[in-house]
């Protein structure tokens, strides 16, 4: 019970600082900045840091958190597998939409493109991330995906999604801090102006935001239990193909909340059966 309420104070403090900096890249924008627009000026430029904080760090962690959840526990995992899809999906397509503000807003402003590391590490990350959702989706969403290509590819997914995951929220203080020294010209960054308080403290909301999802879905003792995962899976097929590819993951990749003794308990039962059936014929 202890370790359940320090799990759900967590998450709860996880998602308000999450929501809070949605709140403070919205402030940013429309209070020191010229608001949003697609005028190819900056007003455009400014929807790249909104959908970024909003789809690429809040909905993605939202969305590699969703299998820790208590109260979906008892939920199918094809359902849990929609839900995990779905939002990396919405991620994805406001990551991209945020790229495109860049671009033209740079062209249009005759601003050279992917000339910074940010704009380098950016990119990547967004390649990365559609790699691993087309992959995800490919694997665990195509029934006539094998289950021996899960198991293999299951160990990969799980690191991806941490390792991507972590470059975003590295992108985004690199990406804070170029736009406030490019952004600010009198005062200077350096003179530590309102607006570079603010977004400093945007981006230490950030940096908290993903400490605690990273925390979270790294706690091996907050995994879906094993006595419920048990009874999901005697209640379907799809459910007990899984729990062989949850044998695969190790104490920090357990993310989707398989069980990976399952396979254990199995190899006894078996065990046990062989024995019986070699003292029958003795």
């Amino acid at each position: 019970m202890d370790s359940y309420r320090l799990f759900l104070a967590l998450l709860s403090a996880a998602l308000a600082v999450g929501f809070v900096s949605v709140v403070f890249v919205l402030r940013w924008v429309l209070h020191f900045k010229e608001g949003l627009a697609w005028d190819g000026g900056l007003a455009e430029f400014n929807w790249h840091p909104v959908l970024i904080v909003t789809g690429f760090v809040f909905i993605q962690g939202i969305a590699i958190a969703v299998y820790r959840l208590p109260w979906t526990w008892k939920c199918s995992k094809i359902m849990m597998k929609f839900i995990h899809a779905g939002l990396n999906t919405l991620a994805f397509i406001m990551a991209v939409i945020s790229l495109v503000a860049v671009f033209d807003f740079h062209n249009a402003q005759n601003i050279p493109n992917m000339y910074s590391l940010h704009s380098w590490v950016g990119l990547a990350s967004v390649i990365l991330y559609g790699l691993q959702l087309l992959l995800g989706l490919c694997m665990y969403l195509l029934p006539i995906t094998p289950v021996y290509l899960r198991v293999a590819f299951m160990p990969l997914h799980v690191y991806s999604g941490l390792f991507i995951f972590t470059i975003v929220i590295a992108t985004c203080l690199m990406g804070i801090t170029e736009k406030l020294i490019f952004g600010l010209k009198d005062p200077k960054y350096k003179d530590s102006p309102p607006e570079a308080i603010f977004v400093n403290a945007l981006g230490v909301l950030i940096t908290v935001y993903g400490a605690l999802i990273l925390w979270l879905v790294t706690r091996p003792s907050w995994q879906r239990p094993r006595e419920i995962q048990h009874q999901i899976q005697r209640g379907s097929g799809e459910e007990a193909a899984d729990s062989k590819v949850g044998t695969t993951l190790s104490v920090l990749s357990k993310t989707s909340g398989d069980n990976p003794e399952g396979g254990c308990d199995a190899r006894k039962r078996n065990c046990k059966l062989e024995e019986s059936g070699q003292r029958s014929t003795m």
